[in-house]
Protein backbone atom coordinates (compact mmCIF):
# COMPACT_ATOMS: atom_id res chain seq x y z
CA UNK A 1 0.00 0.00 0.00
CA UNK A 2 1.71 2.67 -1.11
CA UNK A 3 0.65 6.77 0.95
CA UNK A 4 1.10 9.48 -1.16
CA UNK A 5 3.16 12.46 0.77
CA UNK A 6 1.65 15.78 -0.07
CA UNK A 7 1.97 19.53 1.13
CA UNK A 8 -1.21 19.28 3.62
CA UNK A 9 0.72 17.29 6.49
CA UNK A 10 4.02 16.38 7.69
CA UNK A 11 3.34 13.00 8.92
CA UNK A 12 1.20 10.30 8.19
CA UNK A 13 0.02 7.91 10.80
CA UNK A 14 -2.04 4.66 10.51
CA UNK A 15 -4.25 3.68 13.70
CA UNK A 16 -6.25 0.67 13.94
CA UNK A 17 -9.10 0.07 16.15
CA UNK A 18 -9.67 -3.63 17.46
CA UNK A 19 -11.73 -5.37 20.03
CA UNK A 20 -14.86 -7.28 19.97
CA UNK A 21 -18.08 -7.05 17.50
CA UNK A 22 -20.53 -4.41 19.62
CA UNK A 23 -17.94 -2.22 22.19
CA UNK A 24 -18.74 1.03 19.92
CA UNK A 25 -15.54 1.04 17.37
CA UNK A 26 -17.23 2.70 15.19
CA UNK A 27 -18.31 5.23 17.07
CA UNK A 28 -15.57 5.76 18.20
CA UNK A 29 -14.67 6.60 14.61
CA UNK A 30 -17.19 8.65 13.84
CA UNK A 31 -16.86 10.70 16.63
CA UNK A 32 -13.39 11.38 16.54
CA UNK A 33 -13.10 11.84 12.53
CA UNK A 34 -16.40 13.79 12.17
CA UNK A 35 -17.92 14.73 15.56
CA UNK A 36 -20.74 11.98 15.22
CA UNK A 37 -23.00 9.56 16.57
CA UNK A 38 -25.15 7.22 15.58
CA UNK A 39 -27.18 4.98 17.67
CA UNK A 40 -28.26 2.71 14.97
CA UNK A 41 -25.16 1.91 13.67
CA UNK A 42 -24.84 -1.48 12.47
CA UNK A 43 -21.82 -3.53 12.52
CA UNK A 44 -18.56 -2.88 9.78
CA UNK A 45 -18.06 -5.94 7.77
CA UNK A 46 -14.41 -6.03 6.63
CA UNK A 47 -12.89 -2.94 7.53
CA UNK A 48 -13.21 0.71 6.73
CA UNK A 49 -11.34 4.09 7.89
CA UNK A 50 -11.41 7.98 7.95
CA UNK A 51 -8.75 10.02 8.35
CA UNK A 52 -8.32 13.60 10.58
CA UNK A 53 -5.81 16.08 10.19
CA UNK A 54 -4.01 17.77 13.89
CA UNK A 55 -1.01 19.70 14.82
CA UNK A 56 0.94 17.49 17.06
CA UNK A 57 3.89 19.73 18.55
CA UNK A 58 3.62 21.94 15.75
CA UNK A 59 3.87 19.42 13.08
CA UNK A 60 0.91 18.72 11.30
CA UNK A 61 -0.06 14.89 11.41
CA UNK A 62 -2.86 12.99 9.28
CA UNK A 63 -4.32 10.22 11.35
CA UNK A 64 -5.75 7.15 9.52
CA UNK A 65 -8.27 5.69 11.40
CA UNK A 66 -8.82 2.08 10.26
CA UNK A 67 -12.11 0.42 11.83
CA UNK A 68 -11.37 -3.15 12.01
CA UNK A 69 -14.94 -5.97 11.86
CA UNK A 70 -14.78 -7.86 15.27
CA UNK A 71 -16.83 -10.79 14.37
CA UNK A 72 -14.65 -13.92 14.20
CA UNK A 73 -15.57 -14.57 10.26
CA UNK A 74 -13.80 -11.35 9.11
CA UNK A 75 -10.64 -11.69 11.08
CA UNK A 76 -8.89 -13.43 8.06
CA UNK A 77 -9.90 -10.39 6.14
CA UNK A 78 -8.72 -7.96 8.36
CA UNK A 79 -5.15 -9.68 9.80
CA UNK A 80 -3.12 -8.13 6.70
CA UNK A 81 -4.83 -4.58 7.52
CA UNK A 82 -2.44 -4.27 10.80
CA UNK A 83 0.47 -4.18 8.48
CA UNK A 84 2.15 -0.88 8.19
CA UNK A 85 0.00 0.20 11.48
CA UNK A 86 1.95 2.63 14.14
CA UNK A 87 -0.79 2.81 17.08
CA UNK A 88 -3.68 0.98 18.27
CA UNK A 89 -6.65 1.21 20.09
CA UNK A 90 -7.94 -2.00 21.86
CA UNK A 91 -11.28 -0.95 22.67
CA UNK A 92 -13.45 -3.21 24.89
CA UNK A 93 -17.39 -2.56 26.75
CA UNK A 94 -17.32 -1.61 30.38
CA UNK A 95 -20.44 -3.39 30.47
CA UNK A 96 -19.53 -6.44 28.92
CA UNK A 97 -17.22 -8.38 30.80
CA UNK A 98 -16.39 -10.77 28.09
CA UNK A 99 -14.95 -8.08 25.86
CA UNK A 100 -12.76 -7.29 28.16
CA UNK A 101 -11.58 -10.83 28.91
CA UNK A 102 -11.27 -10.88 25.07
CA UNK A 103 -8.54 -8.20 25.18
CA UNK A 104 -5.30 -10.73 25.73
CA UNK A 105 -6.57 -12.30 22.52
CA UNK A 106 -6.57 -8.99 20.00
CA UNK A 107 -3.39 -7.94 22.38
CA UNK A 108 -1.82 -11.25 20.88
CA UNK A 109 -3.51 -11.24 17.42
CA UNK A 110 -1.91 -7.65 17.45
CA UNK A 111 1.71 -8.50 18.20
CA UNK A 112 1.35 -11.26 15.75
CA UNK A 113 1.01 -9.15 12.94
CA UNK A 114 1.90 -5.28 13.44
CA UNK A 115 4.84 -3.95 14.13
CA UNK A 116 6.56 -4.65 17.64
CA UNK A 117 7.15 -1.03 18.45
CA UNK A 118 3.53 -0.04 17.72
CA UNK A 119 2.05 2.23 20.43
CA UNK A 120 -1.37 0.65 22.10
CA UNK A 121 -4.11 1.93 24.41
CA UNK A 122 -6.41 0.09 25.78
CA UNK A 123 -9.69 1.65 26.31
CA UNK A 124 -12.82 0.87 27.67
CA UNK A 125 -15.75 2.56 25.95
CA UNK A 126 -19.27 3.35 27.17
CA UNK A 127 -18.17 5.10 29.95
CA UNK A 128 -21.46 6.32 30.15
CA UNK A 129 -23.03 3.18 31.53
CA UNK A 130 -21.59 3.50 34.80
CA UNK A 131 -24.61 1.72 36.25
CA UNK A 132 -24.06 -1.16 34.18
CA UNK A 133 -20.44 -1.47 34.61
CA UNK A 134 -19.16 -4.82 34.79
CA UNK A 135 -15.37 -4.41 34.73
CA UNK A 136 -13.79 -1.99 37.24
CA UNK A 137 -11.45 0.75 36.49
CA UNK A 138 -8.95 -0.58 38.59
CA UNK A 139 -8.90 -4.49 36.77
CA UNK A 140 -8.18 -2.39 33.73
CA UNK A 141 -5.55 -0.56 34.48
CA UNK A 142 -3.92 -3.26 36.23
CA UNK A 143 -4.39 -5.26 33.00
CA UNK A 144 -2.59 -2.21 31.27
CA UNK A 145 -0.03 -1.95 33.48
CA UNK A 146 1.20 -5.79 33.15
CA UNK A 147 1.07 -5.25 29.27
CA UNK A 148 2.76 -2.35 29.61
CA UNK A 149 0.19 -0.04 28.40
CA UNK A 150 -1.48 3.08 28.44
CA UNK A 151 -5.32 2.43 29.64
CA UNK A 152 -8.33 5.55 29.16
CA UNK A 153 -12.54 5.07 29.64
CA UNK A 154 -14.46 6.49 27.00
CA UNK A 155 -17.55 7.09 26.01
CA UNK A 156 -18.62 7.74 22.13
CA UNK A 157 -21.71 8.87 23.10
CA UNK A 158 -20.97 11.46 25.18
CA UNK A 159 -17.72 12.56 23.51
CA UNK A 160 -15.72 11.71 26.60
CA UNK A 161 -11.97 11.23 26.17
CA UNK A 162 -12.32 10.06 22.49
CA UNK A 163 -9.97 13.20 21.23
CA UNK A 164 -8.07 12.83 23.81
CA UNK A 165 -7.51 8.92 23.73
CA UNK A 166 -6.33 9.66 20.14
CA UNK A 167 -4.23 12.63 21.19
CA UNK A 168 -2.58 10.81 23.67
CA UNK A 169 -1.34 7.78 20.69
CA UNK A 170 -0.58 10.25 18.22
CA UNK A 171 1.51 12.19 20.55
CA UNK A 172 3.69 9.01 22.06
CA UNK A 173 4.10 8.11 17.77
CA UNK A 174 5.42 11.06 17.38
CA UNK A 175 7.92 11.50 20.07
CA UNK A 176 8.96 7.66 18.92
CA UNK A 177 10.23 9.20 15.29
CA UNK A 178 11.45 12.01 16.92
CA UNK A 179 14.08 10.81 19.01
CA UNK A 180 14.46 7.85 15.76
CA UNK A 181 15.17 11.44 13.82
CA UNK A 182 17.41 13.08 16.26
CA UNK A 183 19.90 9.86 16.98
CA UNK A 184 19.78 9.76 13.13
CA UNK A 185 20.96 13.22 12.87
CA UNK A 186 23.28 12.76 15.99
CA UNK A 187 25.00 9.65 13.90
CA UNK A 188 25.63 11.81 10.93
CA UNK A 189 27.08 14.23 12.82
CA UNK A 190 29.76 12.08 14.59
CA UNK A 191 30.32 10.47 11.24
CA UNK A 192 34.03 11.45 9.87
CA UNK A 193 34.19 12.20 6.27
CA UNK A 194 30.36 11.55 5.61
CA UNK A 195 30.12 13.35 2.10
CA UNK A 196 27.20 16.16 2.84
CA UNK A 197 23.99 14.94 1.05
CA UNK A 198 24.55 11.05 1.53
CA UNK A 199 21.34 9.30 2.99
CA UNK A 200 21.55 7.47 6.67
CA UNK A 201 18.88 4.70 6.57
CA UNK A 202 17.34 4.48 9.95
CA UNK A 203 16.02 0.44 11.53
CA UNK A 204 12.50 0.53 12.71
CA UNK A 205 10.94 3.76 10.76
CA UNK A 206 7.42 2.22 9.64
CA UNK A 207 6.75 3.47 6.08
CA UNK A 208 3.37 4.87 7.25
CA UNK A 209 5.60 7.42 9.79
CA UNK A 210 5.83 9.75 6.60
CA UNK A 211 7.32 13.08 6.24
CA UNK A 212 7.23 14.75 3.47
CA UNK A 213 10.96 15.69 3.42
CA UNK A 214 11.72 12.20 2.71
CA UNK A 215 8.84 9.94 0.65
CA UNK A 216 8.47 6.59 1.65
CA UNK A 217 5.94 3.67 0.56
CA UNK A 218 5.61 0.35 1.66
Amino acid sequence: MAYKVDHEYDYLFKIVLIGDSGVGKSNILSRFTRNEFCLESKSTIGVEFATRTLQIEGKTVKAQIWDTAGQERYRAITSAYYRGAVGALLVYDITKRQTFDNVQRWLRELRDHADSNIVIMVAGNKADLKHLRAVTPEDAAALAEKEGLSFIETSALEAVNVENAFQSILLDIYQIISKKALAAQEAAASTPGLPQGTTINVSNFTSSMISKKACCSN
